[in-house]
């Protein structure tokens, strides 16, 4: 736990809302939540293990959906695991440092997927917009760059913004009305001044949520264009499909993330709220495997050897 000389604060422990108050509700709300987490995890990694072991999966786009299965698994063990410890035991506490942990691992793997729905958009864009320099301009260096730069970018910033909270006193309430440690909510506890803290998220968490969001528009504003041009309506609908699942993945992670944190609160008790963060934090990452799965011919083909494989 923190001590009091370094983190000036005189709470050591924060109680998680969660999701419901009632008792009757926990076990039902315990499976739910555990069959959920097992399907993402399961479903991530075979994603990743199919795309590891075919070789005709070794390509730009497959290398960042392998990432974004891994950021997806990282997503999800940073709040579900704590959360039905929680609900499996009763309590609601969270300690000082588990709420700082949860909050820099939660801000690392939301922003690095943002980035990295960002690079496979552009991987989209070079595909149907310059397919005969799509080789060279995507290259092996350049992807290992993409993904190594959105890292490190993200690891970055999410250690300031838990730099930032350590600096914060917390002498009062201790209730964060969520079932996890969110920014927002910790923030608004503060008995210190959170100037600095709201500056930082305005700006730089501004820059590196939205400016991503907006070169995913422009992307496929360039990819719709690119498409309107080729002659053919075959033509038109096998370029479209390869950027279905993309989209699809994305329509679903920005529509959740407005919800949460772009639209105003519905009421104190937040369960609107609450629905839009269990959409964005739980359901989008374990429906991106069936996603990517159900509408990719070449990734049916490699999860069946896989599963083949592993059974015979």
């Amino acid at each position: 736990m923190g001590a009091p000389g370094r983190n000036q604060t005189s709470i050591y422990e924060f109680l998680l809302a969660g999701l419901s108050e009632r008792p009757e509700q926990q076990p039902l709300l315990f499976g739910l939540f555990l069959a959920m987490y097992l399907v993402t995890t399961v479903g991530n990694l075979l994603i990743i293990l199919a795309i590891t072991s075919d070789l005709h999966l070794h390509t730009p786009m497959y290398f960042f959906l392998a990432n974004l299965s891994f950021s997806d698994i990282g997503f999800v063990s940073t709040i579900i695991p704590k959360m039905l410890d929680n609900t499996g035991s009763g309590s609601k506490l969270i300690c000082y440092d588990g709420c700082l942990t949860q909050l820099y691992f939660f801000g690392l793997f939301a922003d690095l997927d943002n980035f990295l729905l960002a690079v496979m958009a552009l991987d989209c864009y070079v595909a149907i917009s310059h397919p005969l320099h799509y080789a060279m301009t995507m290259n092996f260096q350049r992807c290992i760059l993409l993904v190594t730069g959105s890292w490190v970018v993200n690891i970055f910033h999410a250690l300031v913004h838990t730099l930032l909270v350590m600096r914060l006193s917390f002498c009062g309430p201790n209730i964060i009305p969520h079932f996890f440690c969110d920014l927002v909510p910790l923030l608004n506890l503060a008995c210190s001044s959170t100037y600095v803290n709201d500056l930082v998220l305005i700006f730089v968490a501004g820059t590196l949520l939205i400016g991503p969001f907006i070169f995913i528009l422009t992307s496929y504003f360039y990819i719709a264009l690119a498409i309107l041009r080729i002659n053919s309506t075959k033509g038109k609908q096998r370029a479209f499909s390869n950027c279905t699942s993309h989209l699809s993945v994305v329509s679903l992670f920005y529509s959740t993330a407005i919800g949460v944190y772009l639209c105003p609160p519905s009421s104190p008790s937040g369960g609107k709220d609450r629905v839009f963060s269990i959409m964005y934090t739980v359901v989008t990452p374990m429906l991106n495997p069936f996603i990517y799965s159900l509408r990719n011919r070449d990734m049916k083909g490699a999860l069946g050897k896989l599963l083949r494989r592993k059974t015979f």
